[in-house]
């Protein structure tokens, strides 16, 4: 048995969630709201978490998922809904109305408002248990009936946290992917390109995401709010920000994201800028004894196609959903099946983004043969109603839906 120095009395609950993001905030008000005792732990402060950007595109089913459980009224009140992206090569635009097709639309609703939405539900609504800015967060004893979870506290007391499941939410450079067996599979793609991330105080450019597909390589304009806009730049791997200052970038915006017909972007202050080396991984199985991953801790799809924080909506569905049922009926088909339910979608939407990479990124690659291929693949999307239904049915999410 291991020992915790400095702790006191156990607390217990029956589930310990390490990581407060969108996969962890969910499964806590899924087990609230069917009165289950857990408690969530985060390194960082509620302040971090609610202020963190990252994605902002959320798929109509995943609202619906929340919206079924009680966890998405500010969000249908407050997002801005798309239902059509615009393709932007060989100097001409080619708007694609994927609403008309499948009848479904994306929700524009940036990740920090729906964190702030999920934590606020969870912890001032429905009471959850939450410790803010805790460390060195240790797991214990996950192969045996009784797991636990011990960690440090801002006045650098140690607890020990006795649980029946330990839901990692933690992301891909959390503990719960440090205590995985060696016989885990961690599947890794590498793309070989960089994307330089950015935050523009400036309005949208247009009323939809823009793609960029030039020879100077992919650009991508993304609304997150009337104020602020979303791009991207490809560049080199490992690339350093400062190698882009304010007049280059928008110099490489203007020109990849132009079009015949097309006024020019509103620029403004750059509020964010950094470098992502764009790769995918996906954990096999998301499960370990009694520790069950959610979330960037399972897999990683790189933004190509905005589908990362879809993925930890799906994945918390389902576990959320499983816990209950074992612990409120003992029906343990949802556990036992967790990790394939989950791969299914997962897999799926690796395969988009790789098919997208080559559409993103062929023409940029020199490869004569890519860019061909590149260009065949835009074509068919707009003279072919089969492609264009299947390209709308992957971009939304409805092939695998939940």
């Amino acid at each position: 048995m291991i020992s915790h120095a400095n702790s006191g009395a156990p607390q217990r609950f029956p589930v310990v969630i390490v990581g407060a993001g969108p996969a962890g905030l969910t499964v806590g008000n899924i087990l609230r709201a069917a009165g289950v005792d857990c408690l969530v732990l985060e390194v960082e402060t509620r302040a971090f978490i609610e202020q963190r950007p990252r994605a902002g595109v959320i798929e109509e089913w995943a609202v619906r998922g929340l919206q079924r459980r009680g966890l998405a009224d500010t969000l249908l009140e407050r997002a801005r809904l798309h239902t059509e992206c615009e393709f932007r090569f060989a100097g001409e635009r080619f708007r694609f109305a994927y609403g008309e097709l499948t009848g479904q639309h994306h929700f524009v609703y940036p990740q920090p408002l729906l964190v702030t939405d999920l934590v606020r539900e969870y912890a001032d609504v429905r009471g959850g248990e939450i410790r803010f800015g805790v460390q060195d967060i240790r797991l214990h004893d996950l192969e045996t009936p009784r797991p636990s979870v011990s960690y440090t506290d801002g006045t650098g007391e140690r607890h020990l946290v006795e649980c029946e499941f330990v839901a990692g939410c933690d992301g891909a450079r959390g503990v719960t992917r440090t205590v995985l067996p060696g016989t885990t599979d961690i599947a890794r793609h590498d793309y070989g390109i960089g994307w330089l991330a950015l935050l523009a105080e400036a309005p949208p450019s247009s009323d939809c995401v823009l793609f960029g597909i030039h020879p100077n390589g992919f650009a991508g304009h993304m609304a997150r709010s009337p104020e602020v806009t979303r791009y991207y730049l490809e560049c080199p791997p490992g690339d350093d920000p400062e190698n882009w200052p304010h007049d280059r970038v928008w110099a490489e915006l203007q020109q990849r994201l132009g079009a015949d017909g097309t006024p020019p972007l509103t620029e403004g202050r750059l509020i964010e800028k950094r470098v992502l080396d764009m790769h995918d991984y996906v954990v096999e199985p998301m499960t370990f004894g009694r520790l069950f991953l959610a979330g960037d801790s399972a897999h990683l799809t790189a933004p190509i196609a905005a589908k990362g924080m879809n993925l930890a909506l799906h994945d918390a569905f389902l576990l959320g959903d499983a816990l209950v049922a074992y612990l409120g009926k003992g029906d343990g088909s949802g556990l036992d099946g967790y990790s394939e339910a989950c791969l299914r979608r997962v897999w799926d939407y690796q395969e988009f983004s790789q098919w997208l990479s080559e559409v993103f990124h062929g023409t940029s690659s020199g490869d004569e043969y890519r860019a061909g291929t590149t260009f065949a693949r835009l074509r068919r999307l707009f003279t072919s109603p089969v492609a264009a239904a299947a390209f709308a049915e992957q971009y939304l999410g409805t092939a695998a839906a939940y």
